[in-house]
């Protein structure tokens, strides 16, 4: 294990439109406004048809494929992540999140393709440090969280 310290800066308040892409609005907004590391937290409802990451189809790869799996039904969605730029300077949001209708509950990453149902709430919480950021792991092909000694 790894750890730095981190100072809170800007605290983001955003209201998501209906139809918006979760991810690319995120990462939009962040660019926009420099953030460069912060942690982020969503609640609101995910369409129908919303694309995630369910996890790897063979966990054992040394590259996995992801596997894919799409939301049934307009969902609940509630989901915790952050943004760390990565070694080309853009701010990478990673954001997992679960989704759920009825008794039909969905866990996974957001980045392939969530997209806004009239409700979409997201916290930006920036934190301030120059000790951690992305960066592309040549073994798996991931940007993963790095911290410098």
């Amino acid at each position: 294990m790894k750890y730095t310290q981190a100072k809170q800066g800007r605290t983001f308040i955003l209201r998501l439109e209906h139809g918006d892409v979760l991810t690319d609005t995120i990462q939009a907004f962040a660019k926009e406004q420099n953030i460069s590391s912060a942690y982020v937290q969503v609640v609101g409802g995910a369409e129908d048809q919303s694309k995630i990451v369910v996890g790897p189809v063979d966990g054992a790869a040394a590259k996995p494929e992801k596997q894919y799996l799409h939301t049934d039904g307009v969902s609940e969605m509630f989901g915790v992540g952050s943004i760390f730029t990565n070694e080309s300077g853009e701010a990478k949001l990673h954001l997992h999140s679960s989704f759920g209708r009825g008794n039909k509950t969905l866990t996974g990453c957001c980045w392939p393709g969530v997209v806004t149902w009239h409700i979409g709430e997201v916290i930006i919480q920036e934190l301030i440090t120059e000790k951690a950021g992305r960066k592309l792991n040549a073994e798996n092909g991931f940007e993963l969280l790095e911290i410098d000694d």
